[in-house]
Order: structure tokens, then sequence, then C-alpha cells
């Protein structure tokens, strides 16, 4: 999954007024905590790099959860605009 495809599927099934460039701070916290504490303590997790992601990242940068599992994110967001 892109940032742009979480984005609007959160938006499309669950409305809110965040902002895009708050959906994408709160996607890159979560792919931080998924690098530090799943990636990077199995072998071979010093290879996946991950600089976070700000308003200037391309859109189409796919997150770090493999597909068949990034409901997770829209899980997360949902999480954040409900908080």
């Amino acid at each position: 999954m892109t940032i742009i495809e979480a984005i609007n599927a959160i938006d499309d099934i669950y409305p809110n007024t965040y902002t895009e460039e708050d959906k994408i701070g709160w996607l890159s916290t979560l792919d931080e905590r998924v690098k530090k504490n799943i990636i990077d303590t199995h072998e071979g997790g010093e290879n996946v790099v991950f600089e976070g992601y700000t308003a200037d990242t391309p859109l189409s940068t796919e997150l770090l959860i493999p597909r068949q599992y990034s409901d997770v994110y829209l899980f997360w967001m949902q999480a954040k605009i409900d908080y």
C-alpha cells in the first residue's frame, strides 16, 4: 500500500477533517515503530532503510507493512482520528 492509497482509503471509509500532512505524519510514526520494533529485530533488518515521511515524500511511496496486512494502516489512522 502506498501513502496515497492509505490516505484515500481512510478518507473514503471514515470521513474526517484532518489534513493530508497529518495523515502522512501518522503513517510515518507507525512505520517508524514497525521499523524499530519488528524489522530491526530480525536478521536483514539493517538492510531496510526508513527515514520517515514528510509532506515532501512522494505519495507513491510504498509503506513498510506488506499489503496483505495493510489494514493496520487504516485501523491506526481511524484510531488517531477518534483520539
